[in-house]
């Protein structure tokens, strides 16, 4: 043997327990756990009474006899931190009274307090393009899965009562129905 091979023999034996070569293993570190990126959802359940008397101004003619309700479910998701991190909500909106062929061209949720205008913030996507005829002068406007920017969503559930449901037809564009929500 050449003393550069002995010598590198030598140092190998010196370094392992008994002399012997020992296999080294390499345990990875224990995996960590993901922490979840959302927290479980919330809903809560939100309601308006629907009256044209409650438009401002008040609606007249043939379609002040019409009314109805409104249940808004919210559904939100939550991080980890506990904020508020998406929002979707749900409509039923069941109108009657209305003259037989009442053409509805819009409802929303908009801001704004009992007596006061105020601007759309949550569109169900009824418009004068995609309206709804209520050819009894009855019907039910039912939508699902309409994605709410999570500030408004703040807004409403921290104070419903400043926020109302209103519902436009083709002879009453600015409003035919309309009620503050609550829960």
């Amino acid at each position: 043997m050449r003393p550069a091979a002995i010598a590198a023999a030598l140092l190998l034996a010196a370094c392992t327990p008994g002399g012997v070569a020992q296999p080294t293993t390499t345990t990875a570190p224990p995996t960590a756990t993901a922490e979840p990126t959302q927290a479980p959802t919330g809903e809560v359940t939100l309601r308006a009474t629907l009256s044209a008397a409650n438009e401002v101004p008040p609606v007249s003619g043939p379609e002040a006899s019409g009314s109805g309700t409104a249940t808004v479910i919210i559904r939100t998701a939550r991080n980890v931190s506990g904020q508020l991190s998406a929002a979707t909500a749900e409509f039923r909106i069941e109108l009657s009274g209305f003259p037989a062929g009442t053409v509805i061209t819009g409802a929303h949720i908009h801001e704004g307090a009992a007596g006061a205008n105020g601007p759309v913030r949550v569109n169900t996507g009824i418009t004068a393009d995609a309206p709804l005829e209520l050819a009894g002068g009855s019907g039910v406007i039912a939508k699902v899965g309409i994605v709410v920017d999570v500030e408004v969503a703040q807004q409403i559930l921290a104070n419903p009562g400043n926020w109302y449901v209103n519902v436009h037809s083709t002879n009453n564009p600015g409003g035919v129905v309309r009620g503050q929500l609550s829960e």
